[in-house]
């Protein structure tokens, strides 16, 4: 990517008209289309001609994400076709005309599906249980309904490089394990691929773009408004290390792209009895 491709204010699509023109906010956009563009590359991504189903929920995340594939196709660097799909779950007092009216008024192509999963949410978790686990499972079986009904080789998500983080600490420390979110996976069937473009994308950064851009956010009242969150609880602890520490973020990911079996305990990722 040349040091000059963002540099013409003209040349920009629809969705970042009206960006700020300020030297910081131009550095942070060059960075996410940056490092978006490397993951991308790197876990090879993009296959020419296909269709991605681009997951919007209303969050900064969802937009950040948005906005850096239309870029990206947009500069001829990601030769796929884009369809951005929210899925209204029935949330009491959900503002059902956000995204929609958002997404015609840019001329972003988009479906808007309606499932009431809340309903069943609410019906099913014990009281003072959190919603997450069932929530996800019911929301990610309809994307992939959609995604296979709109001709979609993969379902895009909007998870950041701290997501990936607070996964793999909450597996360490809750699941006994040592995984994460991959930033591409197959789904069980094997018919659709599971991408996270934002996977070398910091939290922060996704925050300051969308409240620099203003962007319609749209709040999570289901889980959100749950106190105790394991995952939380885990942001917290993470935020007060890179407080303590500055850069605690950058080595924790780092150490998951740098995995050595040989210096870990599983059998069955390295052949320690024929050593």
């Amino acid at each position: 990517m040349s040091g000059s491709m963002l540099d013409d204010g003209d040349d920009i699509p629809p969705i970042l008209r009206g960006a700020p023109a300020s030297v910081d906010f131009r550095k942070l956009r060059k960075r996410i289309v940056r490092e978006t563009r490397e993951a991308i590359e790197t876990y090879g991504m993009a296959r020419r001609g296909d269709r991605w189903l681009v997951c919007m929920s209303g969050g900064k995340d969802s937009y950040t994400l948005l906005a850096v594939l239309i870029e990206l196709q947009w500069r001829a660097l990601l030769p796929v076709d884009l369809l951005a799909c929210n899925l209204d779950q029935g949330q009491p007092g959900f503002p059902a005309t956000v995204l929609p009216d958002f997404l015609a008024g840019l001329g972003v192509p988009h479906r808007i599906e309606y499932q009431d999963t809340y309903s069943i949410v609410v019906d099913k978790v014990p009281a003072r249980k959190t919603y997450c686990a069932l929530c996800s499972r019911l929301r990610r079986g309809h994307l992939y309904r959609i995604a296979r009904e709109e001709g979609c080789a993969a379902v895009v998500l909007g998870h950041h490089r701290d997501d990936i983080i607070e996964t793999f600490l909450l597996n360490l420390f809750h699941g006994g394990k040592l995984a994460t979110m991959p930033p591409k996976l197959k789904n069980d069937e094997g018919d659709l691929y599971v991408l996270r473009p934002l996977a070398h994308v910091a939290e922060a950064d996704c925050a300051r773009f969308a409240r620099d851009m203003g962007f319609p956010i749209i709040p999570c009242d289901l889980c959100g408004s749950q106190d105790g969150l394991q995952r939380q609880q885990i942001k917290r602890m993470v935020d007060e290390w890179e407080r303590n520490a500055p850069g605690r973020r950058r080595i924790l990911f780092r150490a998951l792209t740098q995995a050595k079996p040989s210096h870990l305990l599983d059998p069955t990722l390295f052949d320690f009895r024929n050593l």
